[in-house]
């Protein structure tokens, strides 16, 4: 997983409440057993205007240019500003897998459902919660000036505004730490490699029938 330390990104503004997992990555892309390719389905059927199917070129599709995501002064966002709630319904983990595909790397929002809140953590993405007041304020912003950046400082657990505001922001601890090693649920397991290895071998010594396999 990749490490998240400061992002300082392009900020696309998803102005719906109640956003559900299915409309970030509807139901009939679930079918794949990849864990890749979902970016081009992010929020599938308000991004196209025709119906988007598995293995589809997304170049043969019909995008609906009112779309925020289709707008030119919104491509390339690394930061998606939400409205509450966001991620309800099933927990499908496709949603943050969409979603990082695209590109985000850091969601804002006064409220996420909890378990896309969690899966998010687990797959290099930071949910950040502020106060609605704050995140209202910084949807008339982005709404004003074009090429609206923030910057993200998981460290210093703050997020900066164009002009030096900073607004911070809480993290659980065990979070944070998996995100600023790139540690996954795997990549914590395998801090602990050279021990594994030493502990099957040590096994493997004292109960030597433990390593013969069955024939066939």
């Amino acid at each position: 997983m990749e490490k998240f330390t400061v992002l300082k990104g392009l900020v696309a503004p998803m102005d719906r409440e109640n956003v559900d997992t299915d409309a970030i990555i509807p139901k009939q892309f679930l079918k794949s057993i990849k864990r890749s390719g979902f970016g081009p389905n992010l929020f599938d059927e308000w991004r196209y205007l025709d119906a988007g199917e598995p293995g589809q070129d997304p170049a043969s599709r019909r995008p609906n240019p009112d779309f925020v995501l289709n707008q030119p002064r919104y491509q390339g966002a690394s930061v998606l500003l939400a409205r509450s709630n966001f991620g309800c319904g099933s927990s499908r983990e496709h949603a943050p897998w969409a979603l990082a595909q695209y590109g985000f790397r850091a969601l804002i929002a006064p409220s996420f459902a909890d378990i896309f809140f969690n899966n998010c953590f687990k797959n290099g993405i930071l949910p950040i919660v502020l106060p609605e007041a704050q995140v209202a304020r910084l949807f008339d912003e982005v709404h004003a000036f074009p090429a609206y950046q923030l910057t993200v400082d998981l460290e210093r657990q703050v997020v900066v505004k164009p002009d030096g505001t900073e607004l911070p922001f809480e993290v659980q601890a065990f979070r944070k730490y998996c995100l600023l090693g790139g540690y996954d649920d795997i990549g914590l397991t395998l801090r602990y490699a050279d021990k594994i290895r030493s502990y099957e071998a040590e096994r493997i010594a004292a109960k030597p029938w433990l390593n013969h396999r069955l024939a066939g």
